[in-house]
């Protein structure tokens, strides 16, 4: 974490902006990009770290929802010739996997933390259930939704919306890897000029076809009253700053 976020100050710090919330993550942050390596112990292992002090110095009740793209993607084995739904499921598989590394992380750092599974699973994982996800939450506990929503043909933005308006979230913090550090008018990997909204609304990210989050998601967030925050997952210190509502990303509302 940064020096900020790592000295005494942060007993004096203000509140956080939201009380429970769903972090997104893709399965691809938590691959290595120096090596073909699926899973990189070292950013699983600073992930977790920044998770664990969040939820200690903040108290927020966090769940997160980590994609399987690091292992594999539906939509890739759909285009080499496999069946679709064989294929997504195969993704969720890939999910769980990655929950699996995450938890342990974790744990390591002393946080509690359970792994809900929505494909039964009892020997690594417990089954999905609302209600026990939410008193896990209340007990100080991270959850983990592992294997999406348990259906074929939805990526993982549209399970982390859903089941943060199942488990009365505040918002979703939309965790990117590839450098991007909110929504921009373009891509701006591809189009230098393109600028960064500090707020957007949800119609304006629909209506522009910004294509931040899966427009199930999207549209599934602003139905159902939820704020959505999209910043830079890999840069130190931004987990904290996410979770406590700094002016970082961009908000959608």
């Amino acid at each position: 974490m940064t020096e900020a976020a790592t000295t005494g100050e942060l007993g004096t710090r203000p509140p956080s902006r939201w009380r429970r919330v769903v972090l997104k993550m893709s399965g691809e942050a938590l691959a290595s990009s120096a090596s073909d390596e699926t899973i990189d112990a070292g950013v699983v292992e600073r992930i977790a770290e920044e998770i664990a002090r969040s939820r200690a110095e903040l108290g927020n009740e966090i769940a997160i929802v980590v994609g399987g793209g690091n292992i594999w993607r539906g939509t890739t084995g759909a285009h080499a010739g496999l069946d679709r739904a064989t294929s997504d499921h195969m993704g969720m598989l890939a999910t769980v996997i990655n929950a699996l590394a995450l938890q342990d992380a974790l744990e390591r750092q002393g946080q509690p933390t359970r792994v809900l599974s929505a494909i039964h699973m009892a020997e690594v994982a417990e089954p999905y259930i609302r209600r026990r996800a939410i008193r896990h939450l209340e007990k100080g506990r991270v959850v983990i939704f592992a294997a999406g929503m348990g259906n074929p043909y939805f990526t993982t933005d549209t399970p982390a919306a859903l089941r943060a308006a199942e488990i009365g979230a505040q918002a979703v913090l939309k965790g990117t890897h590839s450098g991007v550090d909110g929504v921009y008018s373009a891509d701006p990997l591809i189009d230098p000029s393109a600028t960064r909204f500090d707020e957007i609304s949800f119609m304006d990210v629909v209506t522009q076809d910004l294509r931040v989050m899966d427009l199930t998601a999207i549209t599934f967030c602003k139905d159902n009253g939820l704020s959505m925050l999209v910043f830079d997952l890999m840069r130190p210190g931004n987990i904290y700053r996410a979770l406590r509502g700094d002016p970082i990303g961009t908000l959608v509302r």
